[in-house]
Protein backbone atom coordinates (compact mmCIF):
# COMPACT_ATOMS: atom_id res chain seq x y z
CA UNK A 1 0.00 0.00 0.00
CA UNK A 2 1.50 3.39 -0.98
CA UNK A 3 2.56 5.80 1.72
CA UNK A 4 -0.16 8.74 2.51
CA UNK A 5 1.74 12.06 2.18
CA UNK A 6 1.95 13.34 5.52
CA UNK A 7 0.35 16.65 6.19
CA UNK A 8 -0.76 18.85 8.92
CA UNK A 9 -4.27 17.98 11.01
CA UNK A 10 -7.46 18.05 9.73
CA UNK A 11 -8.52 20.33 12.98
CA UNK A 12 -5.32 23.29 12.29
CA UNK A 13 -6.00 23.11 8.39
CA UNK A 14 -9.35 24.43 9.28
CA UNK A 15 -7.75 27.87 12.01
CA UNK A 16 -7.77 30.79 9.88
CA UNK A 17 -3.72 31.89 9.32
CA UNK A 18 -3.01 34.23 11.73
CA UNK A 19 -3.31 37.42 10.24
CA UNK A 20 -0.66 39.27 12.49
CA UNK A 21 2.35 37.49 11.17
CA UNK A 22 0.66 38.06 7.20
CA UNK A 23 0.77 41.98 8.23
CA UNK A 24 4.10 41.75 9.52
CA UNK A 25 5.33 39.94 6.20
CA UNK A 26 3.96 42.87 4.45
CA UNK A 27 5.58 45.36 6.12
CA UNK A 28 9.00 43.96 5.86
CA UNK A 29 8.71 43.99 2.15
CA UNK A 30 8.13 47.52 2.52
CA UNK A 31 10.47 49.45 4.59
CA UNK A 32 9.49 52.64 6.37
CA UNK A 33 5.85 51.27 6.97
CA UNK A 34 4.39 53.34 9.85
CA UNK A 35 2.01 50.56 11.72
CA UNK A 36 -1.62 50.87 13.06
CA UNK A 37 -1.62 47.04 13.34
CA UNK A 38 -0.23 45.37 15.92
CA UNK A 39 -2.01 46.15 19.97
CA UNK A 40 0.69 47.53 21.83
CA UNK A 41 1.04 50.95 23.63
CA UNK A 42 4.21 53.26 22.50
CA UNK A 43 5.26 53.52 26.16
CA UNK A 44 7.63 50.90 28.22
CA UNK A 45 7.12 49.47 31.38
CA UNK A 46 7.85 51.49 35.19
CA UNK A 47 11.08 51.25 36.29
CA UNK A 48 9.91 48.81 39.39
CA UNK A 49 9.90 46.56 36.63
CA UNK A 50 13.84 46.65 36.01
CA UNK A 51 13.78 46.30 40.26
CA UNK A 52 11.76 43.38 39.89
CA UNK A 53 14.21 41.78 37.70
CA UNK A 54 17.20 42.73 39.77
CA UNK A 55 15.38 40.82 42.44
CA UNK A 56 14.76 37.95 40.30
CA UNK A 57 18.83 37.77 39.98
CA UNK A 58 19.00 37.64 43.89
CA UNK A 59 18.33 33.88 44.44
CA UNK A 60 19.90 31.21 42.31
CA UNK A 61 16.80 28.84 43.34
CA UNK A 62 14.87 31.38 40.41
CA UNK A 63 16.25 29.47 37.96
CA UNK A 64 14.65 26.00 38.79
CA UNK A 65 11.07 25.42 37.65
CA UNK A 66 8.45 27.41 40.40
CA UNK A 67 4.35 26.59 41.14
CA UNK A 68 2.52 26.02 38.53
CA UNK A 69 0.16 28.43 39.84
CA UNK A 70 2.53 31.70 40.11
CA UNK A 71 4.69 32.76 43.20
CA UNK A 72 3.24 33.04 45.89
CA UNK A 73 3.86 37.04 46.08
CA UNK A 74 2.76 37.66 42.62
CA UNK A 75 -0.64 35.66 43.33
CA UNK A 76 -0.83 37.84 46.23
CA UNK A 77 -0.35 40.73 44.31
CA UNK A 78 -3.08 39.79 41.90
CA UNK A 79 -5.27 39.34 44.60
CA UNK A 80 -4.56 42.67 46.03
CA UNK A 81 -5.07 44.75 42.64
CA UNK A 82 -8.82 42.77 42.12
CA UNK A 83 -10.28 43.70 45.60
CA UNK A 84 -9.26 46.71 45.39
CA UNK A 85 -9.73 47.61 41.15
CA UNK A 86 -12.10 45.10 40.27
CA UNK A 87 -14.62 44.73 43.48
CA UNK A 88 -14.29 41.40 44.63
CA UNK A 89 -12.02 38.89 46.16
CA UNK A 90 -10.18 36.00 44.87
CA UNK A 91 -9.56 32.69 46.81
CA UNK A 92 -5.29 32.32 45.92
CA UNK A 93 -6.18 28.48 45.03
CA UNK A 94 -8.32 29.98 42.15
CA UNK A 95 -5.72 32.63 40.94
CA UNK A 96 -3.63 30.49 38.05
CA UNK A 97 -0.25 33.06 36.55
CA UNK A 98 -0.93 32.57 32.54
CA UNK A 99 1.68 33.11 29.70
CA UNK A 100 -1.08 36.63 28.91
CA UNK A 101 -4.34 36.21 28.87
CA UNK A 102 -4.10 34.72 25.29
CA UNK A 103 -3.06 31.59 27.16
CA UNK A 104 -5.68 31.75 30.06
CA UNK A 105 -8.45 31.84 27.21
CA UNK A 106 -6.97 28.90 25.88
CA UNK A 107 -6.27 26.91 29.43
CA UNK A 108 -10.53 27.86 30.09
CA UNK A 109 -11.49 26.42 26.84
CA UNK A 110 -9.71 22.58 27.31
CA UNK A 111 -10.56 23.14 30.84
CA UNK A 112 -14.29 23.54 30.10
CA UNK A 113 -14.80 22.13 26.39
CA UNK A 114 -14.96 18.72 24.56
CA UNK A 115 -14.70 18.10 20.81
CA UNK A 116 -17.47 19.33 19.25
CA UNK A 117 -19.28 21.49 21.68
CA UNK A 118 -19.52 25.56 21.03
CA UNK A 119 -18.43 28.58 22.33
CA UNK A 120 -20.27 31.75 21.53
CA UNK A 121 -18.48 35.29 20.53
CA UNK A 122 -20.22 37.84 19.89
CA UNK A 123 -19.03 40.03 16.54
CA UNK A 124 -16.73 41.59 15.69
CA UNK A 125 -14.41 38.99 16.95
CA UNK A 126 -10.98 38.95 18.47
CA UNK A 127 -9.34 36.56 15.67
CA UNK A 128 -7.05 34.41 18.37
CA UNK A 129 -10.41 33.55 20.38
CA UNK A 130 -11.99 31.81 17.12
CA UNK A 131 -9.02 30.45 16.28
CA UNK A 132 -8.64 28.63 19.60
CA UNK A 133 -11.92 27.30 19.29
CA UNK A 134 -11.28 25.73 16.26
CA UNK A 135 -8.02 24.24 17.20
CA UNK A 136 -9.91 22.73 20.43
CA UNK A 137 -12.38 20.74 17.95
CA UNK A 138 -14.90 22.74 19.14
CA UNK A 139 -17.23 25.37 17.19
CA UNK A 140 -17.43 29.24 16.94
CA UNK A 141 -20.91 30.44 17.18
CA UNK A 142 -20.62 34.00 15.88
CA UNK A 143 -23.33 36.62 17.16
CA UNK A 144 -23.92 39.53 15.72
CA UNK A 145 -23.99 43.03 18.03
CA UNK A 146 -26.38 45.80 17.82
CA UNK A 147 -25.46 49.33 16.80
CA UNK A 148 -22.49 50.57 18.63
CA UNK A 149 -21.02 46.97 19.07
CA UNK A 150 -22.80 46.64 21.84
CA UNK A 151 -24.37 43.37 23.25
CA UNK A 152 -27.14 41.93 21.94
CA UNK A 153 -28.63 39.65 24.53
CA UNK A 154 -31.43 38.14 22.87
CA UNK A 155 -29.30 37.41 20.14
CA UNK A 156 -26.90 35.97 22.49
CA UNK A 157 -29.58 33.55 23.78
CA UNK A 158 -31.12 32.47 20.54
CA UNK A 159 -26.96 31.39 19.83
CA UNK A 160 -27.60 28.61 22.78
CA UNK A 161 -27.81 25.02 21.63
CA UNK A 162 -27.25 21.65 23.89
CA UNK A 163 -23.65 22.14 23.01
CA UNK A 164 -23.11 25.56 24.20
CA UNK A 165 -20.39 25.61 26.91
CA UNK A 166 -19.29 29.03 27.11
CA UNK A 167 -20.02 32.70 26.27
CA UNK A 168 -17.35 35.31 26.07
CA UNK A 169 -17.21 38.65 26.50
CA UNK A 170 -14.26 41.26 25.45
CA UNK A 171 -14.82 44.56 27.20
CA UNK A 172 -13.04 47.42 26.52
CA UNK A 173 -13.34 45.32 22.93
CA UNK A 174 -10.82 44.08 20.71
CA UNK A 175 -11.13 44.80 17.87
CA UNK A 176 -14.27 47.36 17.82
CA UNK A 177 -13.31 49.56 21.81
CA UNK A 178 -16.96 49.46 22.57
CA UNK A 179 -17.41 49.19 26.40
CA UNK A 180 -20.27 46.78 27.63
CA UNK A 181 -22.08 48.89 30.72
CA UNK A 182 -22.55 47.02 33.93
CA UNK A 183 -26.16 45.75 32.84
CA UNK A 184 -25.19 44.32 29.89
CA UNK A 185 -22.21 42.36 31.64
CA UNK A 186 -24.96 41.30 34.11
CA UNK A 187 -27.41 40.21 31.41
CA UNK A 188 -24.78 37.62 29.98
CA UNK A 189 -23.55 36.41 33.19
CA UNK A 190 -27.24 35.92 34.61
CA UNK A 191 -28.15 34.45 31.41
CA UNK A 192 -24.93 31.66 31.81
CA UNK A 193 -27.05 30.70 35.67
CA UNK A 194 -30.00 30.18 33.86
CA UNK A 195 -28.54 28.15 31.13
CA UNK A 196 -25.75 26.59 32.98
CA UNK A 197 -23.15 28.28 31.29
CA UNK A 198 -19.91 29.45 32.18
CA UNK A 199 -19.04 33.02 31.43
CA UNK A 200 -15.40 34.28 29.82
CA UNK A 201 -14.62 37.59 31.02
CA UNK A 202 -11.72 38.93 29.13
CA UNK A 203 -10.75 41.69 30.65
CA UNK A 204 -7.00 42.35 29.00
CA UNK A 205 -7.63 46.16 28.14
CA UNK A 206 -9.51 46.76 31.68
CA UNK A 207 -7.46 50.32 32.37
CA UNK A 208 -8.16 51.56 28.56
CA UNK A 209 -11.50 53.81 29.28
CA UNK A 210 -11.78 57.13 27.68
CA UNK A 211 -14.70 59.87 27.99
CA UNK A 212 -15.22 58.96 31.56
CA UNK A 213 -16.72 55.35 31.26
CA UNK A 214 -16.34 53.01 33.88
CA UNK A 215 -15.07 49.39 33.49
CA UNK A 216 -16.95 46.63 35.42
CA UNK A 217 -15.57 43.37 36.03
CA UNK A 218 -18.30 40.47 35.42
CA UNK A 219 -16.36 38.67 38.10
CA UNK A 220 -17.57 41.15 40.62
CA UNK A 221 -20.98 40.19 40.17
CA UNK A 222 -22.14 38.33 43.90
CA UNK A 223 -22.68 34.98 43.29
CA UNK A 224 -20.77 35.04 39.52
CA UNK A 225 -17.71 32.34 40.83
CA UNK A 226 -19.28 29.33 40.18
CA UNK A 227 -19.29 30.43 36.63
CA UNK A 228 -17.17 32.96 35.25
CA UNK A 229 -13.83 32.52 34.09
CA UNK A 230 -11.97 36.14 34.36
CA UNK A 231 -8.99 36.81 32.60
CA UNK A 232 -6.65 39.67 33.31
CA UNK A 233 -3.16 40.98 31.22
CA UNK A 234 -0.15 43.24 32.71
CA UNK A 235 0.93 43.24 28.68
CA UNK A 236 -1.21 46.04 27.24
CA UNK A 237 -1.31 48.03 30.50
CA UNK A 238 2.30 48.35 31.30
CA UNK A 239 3.30 48.33 28.69
CA UNK A 240 5.47 44.73 28.44
CA UNK A 241 3.87 42.88 25.71
CA UNK A 242 6.57 40.92 24.98
CA UNK A 243 6.93 39.62 28.70
CA UNK A 244 3.68 37.55 28.25
CA UNK A 245 2.23 37.40 31.79
CA UNK A 246 -1.12 37.41 33.00
CA UNK A 247 -3.54 35.71 35.40
CA UNK A 248 -6.92 34.33 35.15
CA UNK A 249 -9.58 33.56 37.97
CA UNK A 250 -11.45 30.12 37.81
CA UNK A 251 -14.43 28.50 39.08
CA UNK A 252 -13.35 26.59 42.12
CA UNK A 253 -14.22 23.02 40.07
CA UNK A 254 -12.04 24.22 37.20
CA UNK A 255 -8.75 24.79 39.09
CA UNK A 256 -8.07 20.84 39.30
CA UNK A 257 -8.28 21.30 35.12
CA UNK A 258 -6.55 24.25 34.41
CA UNK A 259 -3.58 23.16 36.75
CA UNK A 260 -3.16 19.62 34.22
CA UNK A 261 -3.74 21.90 31.32
CA UNK A 262 -1.10 24.74 32.52
CA UNK A 263 1.50 22.11 33.57
CA UNK A 264 1.44 20.53 30.36
CA UNK A 265 1.85 23.53 28.09
CA UNK A 266 3.69 26.10 30.28
CA UNK A 267 4.95 24.08 33.17
CA UNK A 268 4.57 28.08 35.36
CA UNK A 269 4.87 31.09 33.43
CA UNK A 270 8.44 32.39 33.21
CA UNK A 271 10.01 33.02 36.41
CA UNK A 272 11.61 36.31 35.17
CA UNK A 273 8.45 38.01 33.65
CA UNK A 274 6.78 37.13 37.29
CA UNK A 275 9.38 39.11 39.07
CA UNK A 276 8.88 41.76 36.30
CA UNK A 277 5.13 41.66 37.10
CA UNK A 278 5.30 42.32 40.91
CA UNK A 279 7.38 45.22 40.09
CA UNK A 280 4.34 46.34 37.36
CA UNK A 281 1.38 45.93 40.14
CA UNK A 282 3.67 47.81 42.96
CA UNK A 283 3.93 50.94 40.47
CA UNK A 284 0.14 50.33 39.83
CA UNK A 285 -2.49 51.80 38.16
CA UNK A 286 -1.22 55.28 38.60
CA UNK A 287 1.47 54.83 36.68
CA UNK A 288 -0.48 53.72 33.36
CA UNK A 289 -3.71 56.27 33.67
CA UNK A 290 -1.62 59.98 32.19
CA UNK A 291 -0.17 57.53 29.41
CA UNK A 292 -3.79 56.24 29.21
CA UNK A 293 -5.24 59.88 28.87
CA UNK A 294 -2.60 60.93 26.32
CA UNK A 295 -3.49 58.14 24.24
CA UNK A 296 -7.40 59.23 24.33
CA UNK A 297 -6.20 62.35 22.59
CA UNK A 298 -4.66 60.48 20.08
CA UNK A 299 -7.74 58.53 19.57
CA UNK A 300 -9.64 61.83 19.07
CA UNK A 301 -7.06 62.97 15.91
CA UNK A 302 -7.42 59.85 14.79
CA UNK A 303 -11.34 59.44 14.68
CA UNK A 304 -12.00 63.07 13.79
CA UNK A 305 -9.63 62.49 10.50
CA UNK A 306 -10.31 58.93 9.24
CA UNK A 307 -14.44 59.54 9.58
CA UNK A 308 -14.11 63.18 7.93
CA UNK A 309 -12.87 60.55 4.28
CA UNK A 310 -15.14 60.66 1.43
CA UNK A 311 -16.19 56.25 1.51
CA UNK A 312 -15.63 55.58 5.14
CA UNK A 313 -19.10 54.42 6.68
CA UNK A 314 -20.19 56.75 9.96
CA UNK A 315 -19.83 54.66 12.76
CA UNK A 316 -19.54 54.95 16.95
CA UNK A 317 -16.25 56.56 18.56
CA UNK A 318 -14.43 53.85 20.68
CA UNK A 319 -14.74 54.61 24.06
CA UNK A 320 -11.99 51.53 25.34
CA UNK A 321 -9.11 49.66 24.04
CA UNK A 322 -7.05 51.67 21.24
CA UNK A 323 -8.35 50.75 18.20
CA UNK A 324 -11.04 52.12 15.41
CA UNK A 325 -13.10 49.84 13.68
CA UNK A 326 -14.18 51.30 10.33
CA UNK A 327 -16.15 49.82 7.30
CA UNK A 328 -15.70 51.44 4.09
CA UNK A 329 -17.81 51.39 1.14
CA UNK A 330 -15.58 49.38 -1.59
CA UNK A 331 -16.09 46.33 -3.31
CA UNK A 332 -12.64 46.14 -2.70
CA UNK A 333 -11.94 43.09 0.09
CA UNK A 334 -10.77 44.06 4.00
CA UNK A 335 -7.45 41.65 2.99
CA UNK A 336 -7.08 44.00 -0.61
CA UNK A 337 -7.71 47.33 1.14
CA UNK A 338 -5.25 46.63 3.91
CA UNK A 339 -2.23 45.18 1.12
CA UNK A 340 -2.81 48.51 -0.94
CA UNK A 341 -2.47 50.92 2.02
CA UNK A 342 0.77 49.08 2.95
CA UNK A 343 2.48 48.78 -0.69
CA UNK A 344 1.40 52.18 -1.98
CA UNK A 345 0.78 54.37 1.17
CA UNK A 346 3.27 53.20 3.52
CA UNK A 347 0.37 52.67 6.12
CA UNK A 348 -0.54 49.38 7.93
CA UNK A 349 -3.43 47.93 9.51
CA UNK A 350 -5.67 44.79 10.01
CA UNK A 351 -8.29 43.49 7.48
CA UNK A 352 -11.35 43.03 9.48
CA UNK A 353 -12.25 39.70 7.82
CA UNK A 354 -9.79 38.25 10.74
CA UNK A 355 -12.71 39.22 12.95
CA UNK A 356 -15.52 37.73 11.20
CA UNK A 357 -16.80 40.87 9.31
CA UNK A 358 -17.86 39.16 6.25
CA UNK A 359 -20.51 41.55 5.05
CA UNK A 360 -18.43 45.03 4.58
CA UNK A 361 -14.76 46.15 3.56
CA UNK A 362 -13.42 46.73 7.22
CA UNK A 363 -10.19 47.94 8.74
CA UNK A 364 -8.92 47.93 12.26
CA UNK A 365 -6.86 50.80 12.96
CA UNK A 366 -4.84 50.40 16.14
CA UNK A 367 -3.50 53.53 17.76
CA UNK A 368 -1.85 52.55 20.77
CA UNK A 369 1.64 52.98 19.14
CA UNK A 370 1.74 56.57 17.91
CA UNK A 371 3.13 59.37 19.65
CA UNK A 372 4.51 62.12 18.74
CA UNK A 373 5.40 62.64 15.13
CA UNK A 374 4.14 59.17 14.51
CA UNK A 375 0.44 60.41 15.17
CA UNK A 376 0.56 63.04 12.39
CA UNK A 377 2.42 61.53 9.49
CA UNK A 378 0.62 57.63 10.17
CA UNK A 379 -2.77 59.67 10.22
CA UNK A 380 -1.68 61.67 6.86
CA UNK A 381 -0.81 58.91 4.96
CA UNK A 382 -3.94 56.85 6.26
CA UNK A 383 -6.18 59.67 4.83
CA UNK A 384 -3.79 60.13 1.89
CA UNK A 385 -4.58 56.42 1.57
CA UNK A 386 -8.13 56.17 1.65
CA UNK A 387 -8.57 59.25 -0.36
CA UNK A 388 -7.14 57.82 -3.00
CA UNK A 389 -8.04 54.36 -3.16
CA UNK A 390 -11.78 54.91 -1.97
Amino acid sequence: MAAQPLSESARLAAVQAPVIPVIAELIARNPGVISLGQGVVHYGPPPEVRAGIEEFWTSPDNHKYKPVTGLPALIDAFQKKLSEENGFHAPSESLIVTAGSNMGFLNALLAICDPGDEVILPTPCYFNHEMAITMANCKAVLVETEAGYQLNIEQIEKGITPRTKAIVTISPNNPTGAVYPEASLRAVNELCAKRGLFHISDDAYEYFVHDNVKHFSARSIEGSGERTIALYSLSKSYGFASWRIGCMVVPPQLIAAVKKVQDTNLICASVIAQYAALGALKAGRSYCEPLIREMGRVRDRVWDAVTACRGVLPGVKPQGGFYVLMKCETQKSSMQLARELIEQHGVATIPGNAFGITDACALRIGYGALQGATVDEGVRRLVNGLKELL
